[in-house]
């Protein structure tokens, strides 16, 4: 695991790739659920199909935000070119929470399956 601490440049593009992976997961399991078995109209947004889609995104933006933590707290440590890929990658975590956290917002107000 000492290859792939905060320090490594992978970590520069895994905060956007997570990201990408949630968009697709989440807009195809709800295109998916709502071609099977679609929630009835009138149960308004509370449905178990939008209590699920709001979990996996709660804890994605909590993974992503846990990773730019750590990725910050390593920056701490290091000089140089190591600290650069710390600081960058804890801000793309960060940019890639947010943009978990504001993609998912309408999971909360809006139905499913409109």
């Amino acid at each position: 695991m000492e290859r792939l601490n905060f320090t490594h440049p992978i970590h520069l593009a895994v905060g956007l790739t997570l990201w990408s992976v949630w968009f697709v997961a989440v807009y195809s399991g709800l295109s998916v659920a709502c071609a099977v078995t679609p929630p009835p109209p009138e149960a308004g947004a509370l449905t178990l199909l939008n209590v699920g889609l709001g979990g996996f995104t709660l804890i994605c933006a909590a993974g992503l935000v846990l990773l730019g933590w750590g990725s910050c707290r390593t920056a701490k440590q290091h000089q140089g070119r190591q600290r650069f890929h710390a600081v960058v990658s804890g801000w793309l975590y960060l940019f890639s929470a947010f943009g978990v956290a504001f993609a998912g917002l309408p999971i909360i107000g809006v139905p499913p399956c409109l």
